[in-house]
């Protein structure tokens, strides 16, 4: 069977390699659309977008092919935070975060293509994260180093801010990006992984 990772992340091309030993990367070039503003149905919608998107950009070639989707979304008091604009809209999420718990979903889609046939499955894992205080002087200095530009709520656990998190409660890997335990057992389910 042949594996695609549908993202273009390096955190989740990492976390995959955990039990995936081969896979090809085809990012997705899907143009997001939001349907509701409820977190497990944006983030397993999007995921399934992403899956589709490289389903229709390589075709079924005739081998069975498991293509995996994947988006994350961050909610703080109700609202999502995805990537930064800008420095300014870093600052704004990380200063709502400082001190504060949030929720981290992401979602995944199984897309299999097989012979004439496309099977879906799509699932989501929450994990909440609970940040220490954190000063002005403390969120400039990691906006400037650029590790919150490129990821929802403005942070990565798994790197420079990692300091700032009192706790957590869930699946560290889904606040990285992808929840590696529970799509391994998914995939394990469905005869994937044997």
């Amino acid at each position: 069977m042949k594996i695609i990772l549908a993202s273009a992340s390096p955190r989740r091309r990492e976390l995959l390699k955990q039990i995936v030993t081969e896979f090809e990367v085809i990012p997705s070039d899907a143009e997001e659309f939001i349907p509701n503003k409820i977190p497990p149905e944006i983030v397993t919608e999007l995921a399934s977008q992403k899956a589709r998107a490289v389903a229709d950009k390589t075709g079924n070639a005739g081998v069975e092919t498991l293509i995996i989707g994947a988006d994350t979304i961050v909610v703080h008091d109700g609202r999502i935070l995805g990537k930064p604009r800008d420095e300014a809209d870093a600052c704004r999420m990380l200063r709502g975060l400082s001190g504060d718990s949030h929720f981290v979903y992401t979602g995944v889609c199984l897309l299999l293509m097989r012979e004439d046939q496309v099977e879906t499955d799509a699932f989501y894992e929450r994990t909440e994260v609970l940040f220490y205080p954190m000063t002005g002087k403390e969120i400039e200095a990691y906006i400037k180093s650029g590790d919150p530009m490129d990821k929802a709520g403005a942070y990565g656990i798994q790197s420079g801010c990692g300091k700032y998190i009192r706790g957590i409660r869930g699946d560290y890997n889904n606040v990285v990006g992808l929840p590696v335990a529970r799509l391994y057992q998914e995939m394990k389910e469905r005869g994937f992984i044997i």
